[in-house]
């Protein structure tokens, strides 16, 4: 079956599946009469198997949590096991990155929606007491999988959308994906209440067949785009770009932050406060639900006082809202601890949006400037931003991600070391600090008065 817009010539089935050859969405004309339709219908069914690749990424955030003495798992096995999904997810993002190019945004949506029921049948098949803990790390690694489906949903639906709407858009496909986490942990929290913490086979029977929903819906709703093919040319350049490895880094801020987060806090809960299972499945879903929910919020502002300065202010925010968790930990209060922890929530979800915003926004400023100063084509150099900022949408994401393995490796070490979580705090605010630091000196610090065009060529930014 062939999919082709309007206006456009017919589509070519160059590989199983709907392919539209020509696909131009910064003609206001063509986007008006045929492709924000087309690519809205793409955007929402994205989230869905982006938001079910999550929850069976963060899955094990979970499933720890109805390992009880049993299981012979201590503090620092579990953060480690929560860890394990977090590296494999972040290595998968570059070749997921790479595959709508390859193979086509809807078709690879189909693939990576179906390999997901690897890892949650075989997490049915070994959770129980008894299981030897390799096994465990084992299933939780294979559990990575569902990490890379972000990486192939952020570029392919970055594909679709224009310069001016892609804040919005990616905020809105990565928000819709991160719900993901809030929701598997609400199922989690009521297996919990109701069958009790010895009955987690029931929350992976549940998921099983939303995994088969979210391939069939790709299959019938979606589209590859001609344009993407074969571009493995855009990672090459990407790679050698020195924006790319400064926006990896502050994503590593953000993003880390908030899947860092989420596989751990039910667990720091339980460790650091005593928490129950049920105590603890009671509030860890609230930061990463408004954290996921405000991600497009994130992309808003950026798009509307400019990413670079929303990431600044944000990164600040998140260096308070640490203070805040040391703060109550010093003076032993659950509640306020839970309040800093939900804001780092919170910021880390603003954050996401905004940084993500920034790359397609850099690229097309360096376009710009290359037009106006330089004599480059102005097509060609358009184009170019479009390819490039794909490209380094995904490198970001898998770099970023590992902040997540960044994060629970130190609340492991801390709560080895000390029996709390705050000297990892302490770390993340360092960090945070170094963030602020860098997007300043970067993209913020006003250019010197003999410049005779824009320093980072990413006015706007």
């Amino acid at each position: 079956m062939t999919t082709t817009a309007p206006d456009a010539p017919p589509a070519r089935s160059a590989l199983r599946g709907r392919w539209i050859d020509q696909w131009d969405p910064e003609d206001a004309g063509f986007w008006e009469r045929t492709g924000a339709k087309v690519a809205n219908r793409n955007l929402w069914f994205s989230i869905f198997s982006e938001h079910i690749g999550f929850s069976i990424w963060t899955m094990w955030s979970v499933l720890v949590l109805f390992m009880g003495p049993e299981y012979g798992i201590d503090a620092a096995g579990k953060f480690f096991l929560v860890a394990v999904p977090t590296l494999v997810g972040s290595i998968l993002r570059l070749p997921y990155t790479m595959a709508p190019a390859r193979f086509g945004g809807r078709n690879w949506t189909i693939v990576s929606a179906v390999l997901l029921l690897i890892p949650t049948i075989l997490a049915a098949m070994v959770i129980q007491p008894g299981t030897p803990y390799w096994v465990f790390v084992l299933v939780a690694a294979i559990g990575g999988v569902g990490g890379g489906n972000f990486a192939s949903s952020m570029a392919n639906i970055n594909a679709f959308f224009p310069e001016a709407r892609k804040g919005w858009a990616l905020g809105l496909n990565a928000g819709g994906g991160n719900i993901g986490v809030p929701v598997i942990q609400l199922v989690g929290l009521l297996i919990i209440a109701t069958a009790g913490a010895g009955a987690p086979r029931i929350l992976l029977g549940v998921y099983i067949p939303l995994i088969v929903v979210a391939a069939v819906f790709a299959a019938i709703k979606m589209d590859n785009l001609t344009s993407m093919r074969n571009d493995t040319g855009a990672f090459k350049e990407a790679y050698r770009e020195s924006q790319t490895w400064v926006m990896s880094f502050l994503y590593i801020g953000t993003f880390g932050s908030f899947i860092g987060y989420s596989f751990a806090f039910g667990l720091v809960l339980q460790n650091q406060f005593g928490r129950t299972p049920l105590q603890a499945a009671a509030v860890t879903f609230i930061g990463p639900l408004l954290g996921s929910l405000i991600r497009p919020v994130g992309g808003w502002f950026a798009d509307k006082y400019g990413g670079a300065k929303v990431t600044f202010y944000n990164f600040i925010a998140m260096g308070v809202s640490a203070l805040v968790v040391l703060a109550a930990s010093a003076m032993d209060s659950l509640t306020l601890y839970t309040v800093g922890f939900v804001l780092l929530f919170v910021f880390s979800g603003v954050g996401n949006g905004s940084t993500y915003k920034m790359i397609p926004a850099i690229f097309r400023g360096q376009a710009r400037v290359a037009v106006e100063t330089a004599g480059a084509e102005p097509q060609q150099a358009y184009l170019r931003a479009r390819r490039v900022s794909g490209a380094v949408i995904g490198i970001a994401g898998a770099v970023g991600a590992l902040g997540g393995l960044f994060i629970n490796l130190a609340f492991r070490q801390s709560f080895m070391t000390t029996q709390s979580g705050d000297p990892a705090f302490w770390s993340f605010l360092a960090f945070y600090v170094l963030c602020i630091a860098v997007t300043y000196v970067v993209y913020l610090r006003p250019a010197p008065a003999e410049a005779t065009h824009p320093r980072v060529a990413y006015a706007g930014v």
